[in-house]
């Protein structure tokens, strides 16, 4: 009995030491579980986003120019069906890319509108406040100045009718 329960043991540290090889997609993310259930407390590692995809790019000179003619091969069509997708899939990726770039562009000139807009109703705003304050001070010397030149032209007109 001992020398079972020995080989039990080490038939147990050996299953320990041993890789575990995930044969299906389900194993290895059971093992993945596992590995982060061990030890609750740790940081779960997330990954980044995949960056944008970019397509290759494509000459504008095509070499293997495709004709409608008769006697083309029964492989041309597969090949001209696979130059159509891919260049199906350049247009729409310049396309998805052009709107993306519209968008921001439009959103750049509305943000732009924007503080545009708050920059002269605060001008406003300070000209509007000038003006109240230049109202309600009184206008003392512009009547004083004005009552001296009728003053003066009064005099002026009385001598020219006493000749």
């Amino acid at each position: 009995m001992a020398n079972v329960d020995k080989e039990r043991k080490e038939n147990e540290k050996d299953d320990s030491e041993k890789p575990i090889i995930a044969r299906t997609p389900y194993d290895l993310q059971r093992l993945k579980l596992e590995k982060l259930m061990k030890n609750p407390e740790k940081v779960a590692p997330i990954p980044e986003r995949p960056k944008e995809k970019t397509t290759p790019h494509v000459p504008d000179f095509v070499r293997n120019v495709m004709g409608s003619s008769a006697g083309a091969g029964s492989g041309e069509f597969h090949v001209y069906r696979h130059l159509r997708r891919k260049e199906y899939a350049r247009q729409k990726f310049i396309q998805e890319k052009e709107e993306l770039q519209e968008e921001a562009y439009h959103n750049k000139i509305e943000a732009n509108r924007l503080a545009a807009e708050e920059r002269t109703a605060k001008k406003r705003a300070k000209r509007l406040k000038k003006k109240k304050k230049n109202q309600k001070k009184p206008k003392k010397e512009k009547t004083e100045d004005k009552q001296t030149s009728e003053s003066e032209s009064d005099e002026s007109n009385g001598e020219d009718t006493n000749d």
